[in-house]
């Protein structure tokens, strides 16, 4: 079964980092576009960053800097390194993948920053 699956959410303090990833199934390869999503509790959900199959990517002004997003081909993996992660960054982050078929989501890897 074609799938979008996250991991390497967890626990991690002010300052700290984290890497989160997003597995592809090879059905969704090649893709149009990979974003991240992030929801803080009680918020909508918005874009963090994004690879298109080309390998160009963008941030939001929030993150730049101190996220990034890459992937690693033989692996069908997405990955977002987090640094200087703040308490706001606090919520569930979601992998999205664009692909001509339609938009696939994962269901989400936790991520708690506490001061």
């Amino acid at each position: 079964q074609a799938q979008v699956v996250e991991s390497g959410g967890g626990l991690v303090h002010t300052g700290g980092s984290l890497r989160l990833s997003c597995e592809i199934s090879a059905d969704y390869i090649p893709f149009i576009v990979v974003n991240w999503y992030h929801q803080a509790p009680g918020k909508q959900r918005e874009r963090v960053a994004r690879i298109f199959d080309g390998g160009s990517t963008d941030y939001a002004d929030s993150v730049n800097g101190r996220f990034t997003i890459s992937r690693d081909n033989t692996k069908n993996t997405v990955y977002l390194q987090m640094t200087s992660l703040k308490a706001e960054e606090t919520g569930v982050y979601y992998c999205n993948v664009v692909h001509k078929w339609g938009n696939y989501w994962g269901q989400g890897t936790q991520v708690t920053v506490s001061s």
